[in-house]
This record gives structure tokens, sequence and C-alpha cells, in this order.
């Protein structure tokens, strides 16, 4: 987000060309698609998932046999998740300023939390674990603090719609282990631990959903920075926390083997799906792309134009994803009342139609 300038420093500020949209304004209107976007999402939480860790499941008829592949799994997934604490604090701070994003991350902490604790359920009631070991197990864990993994919003923002999606298909893939509908581990079968993984999947898929309608947010107003945030993000990808759990390369090992998660899954399953969502072709189309795009001047050396980067994703596709977004939360504003007195509008990003014209049609327009 842009620093707010006093009045008195607002002539330095370089002039914008006629028709585009300043960074203030831009930022303006995602800050106020991002609040819409929290209101709209705390109110559909509320309704349909609002369970609790320790009285939705059944925790009493969970096996105390379960396999050593699936203990070691779920041993993994609550470790991950007792860095909740860290992964809230670190983004809300990042984002303090801004109301919509700042309370969605305390919000999502909260939901956070819940998985934290139905994890260690599950750990719990599966009676391979004292609690002693489990107590001391966490105090370990907690010794050492997550910090984020980008110095940025739009990284970090970036980062969590890989991340959800990864974290999703690893609570999917176990749900379907504990359903007995895959035969990588044997004797696997367990309805409360099915159960288990699968409200945490839906948990994770929404948060996919939220972070993903903010990172198409920033796409259609920045779509360079964003398209080079994406082309990093995924050039160093790994799962959150993994180098300060213990005995981390014997968890991936047992998830894989297990048919849970893999370079496969990401590859195929979370990069491939994401760039659909986001209107990318391809990683390779990316990253030529961004390697291709450079900004030239019109006549007047006025207005800067980006040559190449249009063609790296579907610009048509992600505005026609945004105005859904503005759609959803227009007709929730309209059932409190905030559209009478504070509405969420919806403004076009001017720089696509000049930049679709050929860089030489375009100068020659600037001269006429």
């Amino acid at each position: 987000m842009s620093a707010i300038l006093p009045p008195n420093a607002l002539a330095d500020v370089p002039r914008t060309p006629a028709g585009l949209l300043s960074n203030r304004e831009k930022d303006r209107l995602i800050e106020r698609a991002f609040l819409g976007l929290y209101r709209w999402y705390t109110a559909r939480s509320q309704e349909t998932r609002n369970w609790n860790p320790d009285q939705s499941f059944d925790w009493k008829s969970l096996r105390h046999d379960l396999p050593k592949e699936i203990m070691t799994a779920v041993t993994g997934f609550f470790a991950v998740e007792q860095y909740a604490p860290d992964y809230t604090s670190e983004l809300v701070n990042l984002v303090r300023r801004s109301h919509g994003r700042s309370h969605f991350q305390l919000r999502w902490g909260s939901e956070e939390e819940k998985h934290a604790d139905a994890w260690e359920n599950v750990v719990l009631f599966s009676r391979q674990r004292s609690p002693a070991w489990i107590e001391e197990y966490k105090e370990r864990l907690r010794a050492q603090q997550w910090h984020l993994p980008f110095p940025d919003a739009i990284h970090n923002l970036v980062y969590t719609v890989f991340q959800e999606r990864a974290t999703q298909l690893n609570y999917l893939n176990l749900m379907r282990l504990a359903n007995g509908k895959s035969d990588k581990v044997q004797n696997a079968v367990d309805p409360v631990l099915a159960r288990v993984a699968q409200i945490i999947a839906v948990d994770e898929a929404a948060h996919y959903n939220f972070f993903l309608e903010g990172a198409r947010l920033y796409l259609y107003y920045y779509p360079q920075r964003t398209l080079e945030a994406i082309k990093n993000v995924i050039g160093q990808f790994s799962m959150p926390a993994s180098y300060l759990v213990p005995n981390w390369d014997e968890f991936a090992e047992t998830v894989y083997r297990a048919g849970i998660y893999g370079p496969r899954d990401f590859s195929r399953d979370v990069m491939q799906v994401a760039f659909r969502n986001l209107g990318i072709e391809s990683r390779k189309k990316l990253e030529e792309g961004i390697k291709a795009t450079r900004e030239v001047p019109t006549f007047d050396g006025e207005q800067k134009i980006q040559t190449a980067i249009w063609d790296t994703f579907d610009y048509g596709s992600v505005e026609g994803d945004v105005k859904r977004l503005y759609t959803r939360i227009q007709d929730y504003e309209q059932g409190i009342g905030f559209d009478a007195v504070d509405p969420t509008e919806f403004v076009p990003n001017p720089e696509m139609p000049a930049v679709t014209q050929p860089v030489e049609a375009a100068v020659q327009a600037s001269d006429d």
C-alpha cells in the first residue's frame, strides 16, 4: 500500500497520464474491495463453517491402532499448525494499516487455531502419543519462531494462494486414505479422521479463495508487479515451517509415499490450478512474458506503454473474475444497507485497452 503523503508533498508526486489510475487510487480501490470481501467472508464463515475442535468430532471413537504412516502425517500437520500464532501476528503486522486485510488475518488466525487444536486431538486420542510427549513436543516447536518468507505484502499474498491450495490438497488426500479410497496405506480407514480432514480442508479451500480474490485484485490493477511476484514465489516455494519442524524430511517422505502430497501434486494440483484461476497459461509462458516485458515511451514521453506482459495471462478473464467479486460484495452490502451510505464501486483499469494496440500504433495515435 502506498505511503500516505502530506499535502505539501503532493507536488513532488509524478504526474499520472490522463486516463490512467494513479497508484494511490489503485491502492484505494484494492483496499476497499478487501474490506467488502472481508465482511462477506466473515458472514459466510460464521454461517457455514462454525465448528468446534472439541465438540464437533466423536473423539472417543478414533482408532488407537492407526498405521505408522498416518501417525507421522497427522503429527506433521499438528506441528505445522502450532505456528498459527506466528503466522497470524506476522501477517497482521505486515498489513496492519489495511482494515480488510488485517481483520481478515485475525479471522484467519482464529480458524487456523482450530486446525491446530483438531490435529492435536487426533494425536492425543490416537493414544499413540502421551500427553507428556505432546506437551514436550509443543514446547520444542514453540521454542523457535516462524517469520514471513517474503518482506512485502504482494509476495506474501501470492505465497498464501499456493500454500493454502497445497494445504487443502494434503488434507483432501488424507481424507481419501481415511475413507478407504486409496490403497497407498493399508488399514488406514477411520471415519473420525476422515471427517477431521474433510472439515479442515473446507476451511483451507475458503482461505485459498479469499487470497485468490486478493491476488486477482492486484493482478488486475498491478499486473507487472503481481506476475513478477508469482514467478518469484513459485521459484522458491516450500511449505510453511518446513525448516522448523523436527524430522521434516521423514514427514515429507511419508506423505509422498502415502500419496498425500509430493512434487508432482504441487505441479499438477497446486501450481496449475492456481495458474488456471489466475488466467496464466503456464509457468513457461509466465517466465517468457516477464523476460520480454519492457516499457516503451509514447511520442510525447508522458506515458509508458508496457509490451508483452499482456500476452502472459488472460487479462479479460481476470477482469471478469474481479467484476464478479464486486457483484458479490455489492449484493452483500445491499442486504446490510452499506450501499446507501458507503458502497463499494468497481472502477475499471484503463491501461489494458491502450496497451493491447501494437506499440507502433499507440505511438502513432499519441502523435495524432
